[in-house]
This record gives C-alpha cells, structure tokens and sequence, in this order.
C-alpha cells in the first residue's frame, strides 16, 4: 500500500493495444499533454470527453510501469502520471498489491503472470487468457483462489445493460450474432463473453463457416450463436438479439465504462479474495475459443468437452 492506497502495477504493451494508456488513465487520471503525445488519439478522445467525477479510482493507484519498451514506458508514465519506472517487469513483485497484465498476445501471458501468481500477488491477465491447454491448467487453481482474473472489458459493456436485465422479454431466444474485427484467435472473447454475459446458455459444440473471415458458429443448448471476426475492416463490436417476442441490436462502442467497470470488479476482487468471475465462466470461455480456432484451422466440427484443461 503507498498513502493507504492500493499500489497497481502495469506490464504491457502489444502491437495495436492500447489498454495500458486506457486502464492507466482510468485508474491515475490523465496528463493532458501527456496522453496526448502518446499517440493513442482513440483513448485521448473518449477519456477527456468524460466528467471529472469519472476518472480515478478510489483507493488506487498504478505505481509502477514496465514494458518492453523504454521509451514506450517513459510515454505511459507521462501519459498517467506514473511514477515508477522499473528496469525489469519482476522487479515491481514485492512493490505493488496487484497487478495488470495489458497486452493481448496470449502467447506471452504465462510468463509475465507466473512470477506475480507463484509470489501471490493478484493479476488481471488481458484477453484472451491463453489458448494453450496446458497453460490454462496452470492457471486453473489461481482462478479458483481469487488470485486471477481475465475477461474482456465487453462482458461489462453497458450497452448491454438492458437486454441483460430485460432478458425474458425476448420470449424464446433463437440466435444471437457477434461482429467483431481481427480475427478469432485474438477478439473473438470480446462477443464471448459479452454474449454468454447475458444469455444462459451453455456451449456444446462449434463449426466453422466457409467464409472469407473467420467466421464460428456454436451451437448450445438454447440459440444458436454465430460470431464473425471480420479481420481488417471497419469498426465493428456489434451484438444481435432475435427471439419469438423482440429482437435488439447492440452496437458496443462506450470503452472507457466497460474499462472502468471491468477494473473495478478487480479491484473488489483483489481487496476480498473472491473471485469476481466464477472460474468455471472463464475456462469455458477459453474452451470455446480453442474449439473454435481449431474448428477453423480443420475444418471439423469440434465439441467442447472436448477441450481438456
């Protein structure tokens, strides 16, 4: 704790990834110049346009700043005030309560995880976790210790605030559609676990479209939900509701709530111990996104359970 504060560190960044300049200025605040010389004109945009009252959190603080980068450090420290500058990732693990792992190049998630996990400081990992099996079984009982948390800020997005409250309205739901950019592997979690934040329903099984994205279909034991990751194109983060009695459509676009939502259930995570999403929720998550990467890679139709972790 710094001043009573809980001390939060920030590991990124990836190519096209943004989310530590985001998080960071949720959390700090923002310097003006210094965000915007960040060249993160998205995130400068829609982060001065909010009220005062909304940026910061309570009791927190990110302290610390590493990436791979020094002078994409230096950029993020100048861009949220951050004060501290370690020379090595590991060298925030006695220093900070809690830590976020923000970049989404999976690939890289265990190892920037593993020494925060194994010394119990509480991580947030970006999306999507990991799609390697065994990873996830390392990851398991951190999950169910409350010691990690990994999600898409569009679980949280407020757009779907109503259908999710209102979700006996639609009558029978017979399909929901997610649109997303990039591919599959990548932002196929953001619909994921928009969707699958709202409907009840439990995968059972994926298929992949003949199409020229990567394009999923899963069936489960209520509507069918289809998901298009549509690669390079224009901004798309949309999701579809069709039942017997209403359909909605749902473009998502409001970032900085979903972020400011999604590290708030974090920090309540990391100050109680308990999980803010069940564990079960998250590796069914990552199961789907495995089958339906390796549905497009086959071309088979792949069940879930048999997705072993």
């Amino acid at each position: 704790m710094v001043d009573d504060q809980l001390a939060l560190g920030i590991i990124g960044v990836s190519a096209g990834n943004g989310h530590p300049y985001s998080f960071s200025s949720i959390v700090n605040g923002y310097d003006d110049a210094g965000l915007a010389e960040s060249e993160w004109d998205v995130i400068y945009d829609y982060v001065r346009e909010k009220h005062p009252s909304e940026i910061g959190l309570d009791g927190v603080q990110v302290t610390h700043a590493w990436t791979q980068d020094d002078a994409e450090t230096e950029r993020l420290c100048a861009a949220a005030d951050i004060p501290e500058q370690p020379d090595e990732f590991t060298d925030m693990v006695d220093d900070v309560d809690a830590v976020v792992i923000a970049r989404d190049d999976y690939e890289t998630h265990a190892r920037f995880a593993r020494p925060f996990l194994e010394a119990g400081v509480p991580t947030f990992v970006d999306k999507p976790l990991s799609l390697d099996t065994d990873e996830l079984a390392w990851m398991r009982p951190h999950l169910e210790a409350g010691r990690l948390m990994s999600c898409s800020g569009m679980r949280y997005a407020r757009e779907l605030d109503t259908p999710r409250a209102n979700i006996d309205d639609y009558g029978e739901m017979t399909l929901v559609r997610g649109t997303v950019i990039k591919d599959w592997d990548r932002y196929s979690v953001h619909m994921l676990d928009a969707i699958f934040n709202v409907i009840d329903a439990d995968p059972i099984a994926v298929r992949a479209a003949d199409a020229p994205h990567d394009s999923v279909a899963i069936e489960t034991d209520g509507p069918l939900v289809q998901i298009d990751a549509l690669g390079d194109a224009a901004m798309a983060f949309d999701v579809d509701f069709y039942g017997t009695e209403k359909t909605t459509r749902h473009p998502i676009r409001d970032n900085f709530r979903a972020f400011r939502r999604l590290l708030s259930e974090f920090i309540t995570q990391v100050e109680t111990g308990e999980p803010a999403i069940h564990p079960d929720e998250t590796l069914k998550t990552m199961r789907v996104a495995i089958a339906g990467q390796r549905a497009i890679e086959t071309g088979e139709h792949v069940e879930i359970d048999s997705i072993e972790i």
